[in-house]
């Protein structure tokens, strides 16, 4: 018996032409497999490539990202006040105190009218012609000749019982020699002498004087001679007041107005008619006789702690000159001990603090003290102004410590006592949501 083999049929026949059982030629079914496979590759390639560049960009952009800036927590100091000072104020006339850099006045009458202030006008003839005849420190300015002409005004000074200097003919003097003999003794001639010198005339002098004082803004005196010896040379007490600062201002007035006597060539030793010079801190300034009143403006300086305070006054219209001295000694001994120099800041007190989320802290310290002097119970306040920090090196500038004292305005400087520095890549990449964005 014989056997026929069969041959066993395959998955798929053949196609005689070499199609796959789709009908696709082999080469292009090839073709499509191999498209298949590379975008599977390529395509997993892009995803893995994505996600590098993703993590690249996550990476770069949390280790570049500026880290929060910080806000200080500020302290501010408790301002600081004395009480009231209490005031042995005079119960006659009228007066004024004030000190010099302090504003306004510390005690005042509540009658504030224009009076008769006599020869405390020579105190304005001072100002003025030194206005015009500026003299240096240290100097004594031009030289003034007197003439015949000077001692016939010396003479109707005494014929009008006017306070004099003597005078003769032929005698030549400085300029502060001249204004010596008319402000310590209260030499009316001199006055005059000194105003028709300056500018040819004592009328003209009046014009010039009214026009300074219009300048400086003493609007309450009125100036009607050179000497005072006129009622109408009259005054506020506040505007004298402001008239004794601007005499002070002026060394070459504030130095005589304190000389208790002095030796003049032809005129012989000339004394200070103010009789408080030298007593309770007084070291000034001009004083002033009517028929009727005693009048004195005056000075005084005194230590205040490590500062020292010039106290500018006046009174008006006492009967006497013992009855005026009396009340202006009272009234100084009540003020002086109302001056207080207060440490409003230690250098280096800490005012404020920076916290970093990351764990750095810094204080904000003053770079310097500061002491101010006040008045009475005048409070001392600081103010704290800091700006917000990201990183800084230990000292930088980081605010300004403000300290008012009623017009004083003292600023001072903060630094960082500690630098605030980068948090690092570890917290930056561990801390990401804790970042701010650019």
């Amino acid at each position: 018996m014989s056997h026929q083999l069969v041959p066993t049929p395959a998955s798929a026949p053949a196609d005689p032409d070499g199609r796959d059982p789709r009908g696709v030629p082999a080469d292009e079914a090839r073709r499509r497999m191999y498209r298949r496979r590379r975008l599977v590759v390529f395509g997993a390639l892009a995803v893995v490539l994505a996600l590098l560049i993703s993590g690249i960009a996550y990476v770069a952009g949390v280790l570049g990202a500026p880290v929060p800036a910080v806000a200080a927590e500020v302290t501010e100091p408790a301002p600081v006040s004395q009480p009231p000072q209490p005031l042995a104020l005079p119960t006659f006339g009228e007066y004024a105190v004030g000190a010099v850099g302090f504003d306004g006045l510390l005690a005042a009458s509540e009658a504030q009218a224009p009076m008769a202030i006599a020869s405390i006008a020579k105190v304005v003839t001072a100002l003025v012609v030194l206005d015009a005849h500026p003299v240096a420190e240290g100097e004594s300015g031009p030289a003034i000749d007197y003439s015949d002409a000077d001692v016939d005004i010396y003479w109707d000074m005494v014929a009008q019982n006017g306070s004099v200097a003597p005078v003769a003919a032929g005698t030549s003097l400085t300029l502060t020699q001249s204004l010596e003999a008319m402000l310590l003794p209260s030499g009316n001639n001199y006055a005059i002498s000194i105003a028709t010198w300056a500018f040819g005339s004592e009328a003209a002098y009046v014009e010039a004087a009214r026009e300074w004082l219009a300048a400086h803004g003493l609007t309450e005196t009125e100036i009607a001679d050179a000497s005072g010896l006129s009622l109408d040379n009259v005054a506020t007490p506040a505007d004298l007041v402001r008239l004794g600062e601007l005499a002070l201002a002026e060394p070459a007035l504030a130095g005589i107005v304190a000389t208790q006597a002095v030796d003049l060539p032809g005129v012989g030793r000339v004394e200070n008619s103010n009789k408080l010079l030298g007593t309770h801190g007084v070291d000034g300034i001009k004083t002033g006789t009517t028929d009727d009143a005693a009048n004195l403006l005056f000075s005084a300086d005194y230590a205040v702690g490590d500062a020292s305070v010039t106290v500018v006054g006046v009174m008006l219209g006492a009967d006497t000159h013992a009855q005026l001295r009396e009340a202006i000694a009272a009234l100084l001994d009540s003020v002086a001990p109302g001056f207080h120099q207060v440490t409003a800041l230690e250098a280096g007190t800490e005012l404020a603090r920076y916290s970093t989320v990351w764990g750095d802290a810094a204080g904000a310290r003053t770079v310097e003290g500061v002491s101010v002097v006040v008045w009475g119970d005048t409070p001392v306040q600081v103010d704290v102004t800091t700006e917000p920090v990201t990183t800084a090196e230990a000292g930088a500038r980081v605010g300004v410590a403000t300290v008012r004292a009623g017009t004083q305005v003292v600023e001072v400087s903060l630094e960082l006592d500690a630098a605030l520095s980068d948090p690092g890549a570890w917290w930056r990449l561990t801390n990401p949501g804790a970042l701010t964005a650019d």
